[in-house]
């Protein structure tokens, strides 16, 4: 089912080229407002990306939010961040979920900060002055980039760490095939930078360019490498056995989740805080791995996930 656009939502969608996509949640899966809660009465928009992890992060949020009281409009499926924070940022949408890796590039900023709490600080003080947007606190869950292999190949090779990796790629490079997407290639804070970082430059006879969705089954059956870029909560990772080596040197940003809302709403509903941050803590990395497995390796539905994972935690 498809949730018909507001007018505000239909003329911005209209505007932007990369278009946007909305969603709803089927009747028994988000249900309506509670009768009664600290949200009762007030109505608010909520939004995200269009992958697994944004789509269920929308929905646990819409539903969260309902279950104390509010009426929620969907606008889940949006086609990317400049979409999203548009919406946002105009007000045609009142939230959603952003990576504090992908705000900081979004505001333009080059110098690189690799501290989670430090970018937090700088990110979330500069966007609200600047946009009145603000980042409640960050979750723990981090979907950096991340580098990952095969459990029992890593343990073969005795690599547990990047560091590791740069020398197994510096004196077997053979053993190291690496498989990325096109970005991550021609990112500064992808390979180019990882290669610089560590010290080593792997012969591009042992790195090979792929689509994001093929690398995790690449690296899971070591064909044609058995090294892969990936992103650290991807239900993949868990589901076909692979394991992340640590960024010993902390090279990749931080991408941890924030729910940005617009000040202006926050001003008048303070109680949104409040009623996330249940949801805000038990958001880590692992956690999302498995909810993400549940949608793209269990078959089940962003709505599904959502409010089952809900009531497991009393918080629906």
């Amino acid at each position: 089912m498809r949730k018909v656009m507001s007018a505000a939502v239909a003329l911005l969608c209209a505007t932007l080229s990369s278009g946007c996509a909305l969603t709803s949640s089927p009747p028994g899966q988000g249900g309506g407002p509670a009768e009664d809660g600290p949200l009762k009465g007030v109505t608010l928009n909520v939004a995200s990306k269009n992958f697994t992890e944004q789509l269920l992060l929308c929905e646990i949020t819409a539903q969260r939010l309902e279950s104390q009281g509010a009426k929620v409009k969907r606008t889940c499926g949006m086609s990317g961040t400049n979409a999203v924070r548009a919406a946002l940022t105009s007000g045609a949408v009142d939230m959603y979920w952003e990576y504090t890796g992908s705000g900081w590039l979004a505001l333009q900023q080059k110098e690189t900060v690799t501290d989670p709490q430090a970018l937090y600080r700088k990110l979330s003080a500069m966007d609200k002055a600047r946009n009145d947007v603000v980042w409640l606190p960050p979750a723990a869950a981090n979907n950096t980039y991340a580098v990952a292999a095969k459990t029992e190949t890593a343990k073969k090779l005795h690599v547990s760490t990047l560091s590791d990796y740069a020398r197994l790629a510096t004196a077997q490079p053979g053993s190291a095939g690496f498989c990325g997407a096109s970005e991550f290639f021609g990112r500064d804070d992808g390979w180019p930078g990882l290669q610089k970082t560590y010290g080593f430059r792997l012969p591009k006879g042992k790195v090979a360019e792929l689509a994001e969705g093929p690398i995790y089954n690449a690296v899971a059956k070591s064909n044609p490498c058995d090294f892969g870029e990936v992103f650290a909560t991807d239900g993949r990772i868990s589901a076909l056995g692979l394991t992340l080596l640590k960024d010993d040197k902390r090279y990749f940003p931080p991408y941890n989740l924030s729910l940005n809302v617009r000040g202006t709403v926050l001003h008048k509903n303070p109680q949104i805080s409040t009623v996330m941050a249940p949801v805000n803590k038990l958001l880590t990395t692992s956690q999302l791995q498995k909810l993400n497995a549940r949608i793209d390796v269990d078959g089940k539905t962003p709505e599904e996930v959502a409010g089952q994972w809900l009531s497991d935690n009393n918080l629906k």
